[in-house]
């Protein structure tokens, strides 16, 4: 995953989409169950009705982001006919607003909760990864009471309804497209390079 600001893999289970350009591999889009066991239960939906785009990590590369994506959707679609949602989050702690999502006509809905991090093992790690929370776990990684912490604003979040039904009952949710801040701004008129979400 060294071609995402994370450095890291999500939990699995994971769906992988391989991105391919002129013959070159060129990265790759990751769905998965995400960090909530409950990430479908504000919308009505089980685990195996909503997923969570938690990946997309690209070297340097021509095609649109938001064309990737839409071919790795489709591609997901196909072969998981009870999917009714996709779930993402654009890390505004990053510097990150969401363009892909915009430029995919994804709805808006907002930031998640504000949270809090600590400072384990030599990265900031969610406080569900360091409790032993993360992922429906009970194991506790650490004492949280005596790590470095920070409070971390909310993400922004993004969803991609996969029917109709659907896309009409959050549409009323939707909310203004958050604008990029001016760093990414600067970024987005460079070359292209490096995606990450």
């Amino acid at each position: 995953m060294h071609w995402h600001y994370s450095k890291r893999m999500p939990m699995p289970p994971l769906v992988r989409v391989g991105v391919w350009e002129s013959g070159k591999f060129i990265g790759c889009v990751l769905f998965g169950r995400g960090a909530s066991p409950q990430l479908g239960t504000p919308y009505g939906l089980t685990q195996l009705e909503c997923c969570e785009l938690v990946r997309i990590a690209l070297t340097k590369h021509v095609t649109p982001v938001s064309r990737i994506v839409k071919l790795a959707i489709k591609l997901l679609r196909e072969n998981s006919p009870g999917l009714r949602l996709i779930v993402s989050f654009a890390d505004a702690n990053q510097g990150h607003h969401g363009g892909i999502y915009q430029a995919g006509n994804w709805l808006y809905l907002g930031k998640s909760a504000a949270s809090v991090e600590y400072f384990h093992e030599g990265r900031w790690k969610h406080q569900r990864e360091v409790s032993g929370g993360a992922f429906g776990g009970e194991r506790k990684i650490a004492d949280p009471s005596g790590l470095p912490k920070r409070r971390t604003e909310g993400k922004h979040r993004y969803v991609m309804p996969l029917d109709d039904r659907m896309r009409e009952r959050l549409a009323s949710h939707a909310q203004q497209y958050p604008k990029p801040p001016l760093r990414e701004k600067q970024a987005m008129a460079g070359s292209t390079g490096t995606a990450a979400v």
